[in-house]
């Protein structure tokens, strides 16, 4: 066996495990792209909404960063705390509420409905979600 055989064999073991991968193996990050109007870029931080720039709190743009990065994939309120705010998710979950209705006010009417509720679960981002009569306001 040589060296390069086994490194093949264990570097996924290892990404595995540790969650990370080799510069090699990293994929490239993309341009952002624009989902409905709305721009996330991770790089520079920031998020657009039809050209126009949001201010956005830290955490507003890690909630809104990992739904995106995630499409249509349903999270529950503690999945959301484990993984943007680093918190296990003990006691009110609430703060995750807040966080998303501020997005969905700093969104405005048009782009609201790209963070849907899943009621009795969490939330999710859809960008192909059409706007509903009752995603406005």
């Amino acid at each position: 066996m040589t060296v390069t055989y086994l490194r093949a064999r264990l570097q996924p073991t290892t990404r595995q495990l540790t969650g990370r991968r080799s510069a090699s193996t990293r994929p490239l990050r993309d341009e952002p792209r624009p989902s409905d109007g709305l721009v996330v870029d991770q790089d520079r931080r920031t998020v657009a909404v039809d050209g126009r720039r949001l201010e956005l709190t830290r955490r507003e743009f890690d909630l809104l960063a990992h739904l995106v990065a995630h499409p249509r994939l349903v999270f529950t309120r503690g999945q959301i705390l484990r993984a943007v705010w680093q918190q296990p998710a003990v006691g009110d979950c609430r703060t995750v509420d807040v966080h998303v209705a501020r997005l969905r006010t700093k969104l405005g009417t048009v782009h609201r409905h790209l963070l849907r509720t899943v009621r009795g679960v969490g939330y999710k981002f859809d960008p192909g979600a059409a706007a509903t009569p009752a995603a406005r306001p």
